[in-house]
């Protein structure tokens, strides 16, 4: 599970509550059936006048990536396989990775290791990965748009709620108590379109962006692994070239743990 999702929006709803009885603000006031209609309704009508309804159907898996951690292979994992492989490779030949393949469960991994041992040329299979990763990369920034346009849309949206909540504030200016009720009410629709907007679906769309470039770290790692098994590189030289996607702190942890 990915915790600091977890923290950031149990803290976002604390702030606001908590921020709304430090400054004498009733908890109560945000019970207003119009706003969340104006806000929550208008955003996701906005997104599916935006989008497609074969992108909006992937909008509850992007709500499980938010939540869950990652899952792929760890780099400094990574790196002892990639050794491991080479070690294999140069002791009975690429052949003998075959038997290898079906223990590899990123499918990125298999393919590319798959090519190299069915003997495709380098040059090919780099090109083929390359592409492969281009599209990701570009499937991963359509999907997070839909979290960033909804952080566009929400504070309009809560503008808008503003003043239909002051039109309705104008038909009481002779009951004192009403106007204040009304104006008070208003304002709930440009709180809840800016909390939406710039405590969820704005940092929603950062979050995945950053582990969509982990994810494409993570793969040209695997690729230049797998570059460096067709070229016939010795153990050392793989170590080398893939630590290089590893922080130095790690590194030295991983140098650490192979002393021992």
């Amino acid at each position: 599970m990915e915790k600091s999702t977890i923290i950031g929006l149990v803290g976002g709803f604390i702030s606001i509550f908590v921020g709304m009885v430090i400054k004498g603000a009733p908890i109560s006031s945000l019970n207003n059936p119009a706003a969340f209609l104006i806000i929550v309704g208008g955003t996701i009508a906005c997104l599916f006048n935006a989008f497609t309804m074969e992108q909006m159907s992937k909008f509850p898996k992007l709500f499980g990536l938010l939540m869950r951690g990652g899952d792929e292979q760890g780099k400094g994992e990574l790196v002892k396989t990639f050794i491991e492989l080479s070690q294999i490779a140069r002791r009975e030949g690429i052949l003998a990775l075959e038997s290898r393949v079906d223990s590899i469960e990123d499918p990125f991994f298999r393919n590319g290791l798959s090519m190299v041992i069915d003997g495709m040329d380098p040059e090919f299979v780099g090109d083929v990965l390359d592409a492969e990763l281009a599209v990701m990369e570009a499937r991963h920034a359509e999907m997070r748009s839909i979290f960033s346009q909804a952080g566009t849309y929400a504070p309009t949206l809560g503008v808008l709620g503003a003043v239909v909540g002051l039109i309705a504030a104008l038909g009481n200016l002779n009951d004192i108590d009403k106007l204040g009720h009304s104006i008070a009410a208003a304002f709930v629709a440009t709180i809840l379109g800016i909390f939406t907007g710039y405590v969820l679906w704005l940092p929603f769309a950062n979050k995945l962006k950053i582990k969509s470039e982990n994810e494409v770290s993570h793969k040209r790692m695997i690729m230049e692994g797998i570059l460096s098994l067709q070229a016939g590189d010795s153990p050392t030289q793989i170590e080398a070239k893939l630590m290089i996607y590893i922080p130095q702190s790690e590194r030295e942890a991983l140098s650490s743990k192979g002393g021992e």
